[in-house]
């Protein structure tokens, strides 16, 4: 049976006469595999639903072909969309709200058919876990995930949201699977809790873990629990603040300090120095948000990118508003903190 649907009605005010007046165009895809077609389509036709109202196009289906209406470039965005979210669920990845999301964000881009396919035949650029397969989920992330696979020093720096500690520790852990090392060790300076550790109850553990709580999400989404807290408790994964990686050196090891922005220069230099033989380091932050006394002019992560950026074995990914993959509404968000400078 066709698929009617009212035509999409876009969250915002009507395109200025220019753009009503864009060249329009009908196009038909087709798919092979029609045990895929429902996942593709979503429940109730969700995931078309998506297309249509983001894209501005109209989708009809019957049977295995669909087809798009509406203005010419849109239709050639929803339709390379559509291939994609096909591809993804014939490589057995996951189709949700998200993954639609980012692969209509990223259908300007010329590298999306890289991110499912592989740029020039190869493999495709993915993270394998023991619960899920990851694939990038914005522009920003592609020389990203590249940069984890083989680089020894990765700084990753932009706003909240847009991966870099959930990539890292993903990359961390299929390393630790695949036994290329034999440690994770995951940190971040304590500076929210300051003068207040104190007067938190328990012991030292207890005291920091609140703030090392994102390092224990992205641990728990990319291993079953048992073996987050096997791990945990055998010292195969440390959590811990900074201050606790002084002394060290750190062979064999993942290492990630995430919150970057709020060590100071000492710090970060203590940090990076701990580096040993056949480990791999990553430091997450974001230099507009420094909670530290002196702002910027005391960020260990300014300085330290500015002093390596460029050095042989160190590799740096900048991330924007437009690499949210969050709710829409974060990197809207981010984009009008951005332009008030706050």
């Amino acid at each position: 049976m066709a698929r009617k649907l009212p035509g999409p009605t876009p969250p915002f005010s009507p395109p200025p006469a220019p753009m009503r007046e864009a060249r329009r165009a009908r196009v038909e895809v087709s798919f092979e595999d029609q045990s895929l077609l429902v996942p593709l389509f979503g429940q109730f036709d969700a995931n078309l639903v998506q297309v249509e109202n983001r894209l501005g196009v109209f989708i009809s289906a019957r049977g295995n072909h669909l087809q798009i209406e509406g203005p010419e470039d849109a239709v050639a965005r929803a339709r390379d969309v559509l291939t994609r979210m096909y591809d993804r669920l014939a490589l057995g990845q996951d189709l949700d709200p998200g993954a639609v999301e980012s692969l209509i964000a990223m259908s300007n881009e010329p590298t999306l058919e890289g991110i499912v396919r592989g740029q020039d035949g190869g493999a495709p650029i993915m993270i394998r876990t023991r619960r899920k397969t990851i694939v990038p989920r914005s522009a920003g992330q592609i020389p990203y995930m590249r940069q984890l696979a083989s680089t020894d020093i990765v700084f990753a720096l932009g706003p909240a949201g847009t991966g870099k500690t959930y990539l890292a520790v993903a990359q961390a852990v299929s390393q630790l699977i695949t036994g290329s090392v034999q440690r994770l060790i995951l940190s971040r300076p304590a500076v929210e809790a300051g003068e207040k550790l104190g007067f938190l109850p328990g012991d030292m553990k207890d005291k920091v873990d609140p703030y090392l709580r994102p390092l224990y999400d992205a641990l728990y989404d990319c291993m079953p629990p048992e073996q987050v807290e096997r791990h945990l408790a055998s010292g195969v994964i440390e959590v811990a603040p900074i201050a606790f990686m002084r002394g060290r050196t750190l062979a064999d090891s993942f290492i990630i300090l995430d919150e970057a922005q709020n060590t100071t220069r000492e710090q970060m230099k203590m940090f990076l120095t701990r580096f040993g033989q056949n480990s791999r380091m990553v430091v997450c932050g974001d230099p507009r948000q420094v909670d530290i006394p002196g702002g910027d002019a005391m960020s260990g992560l300014a300085d330290a990118v500015s002093k390596l950026e460029g050095v042989e074995g160190i590799a740096v990914s900048h991330f924007t508003a437009a690499d949210v993959v969050r709710h829409p509404i974060v990197g809207r968000i981010v984009e009008a903190y951005e332009g008030t400078g706050s």
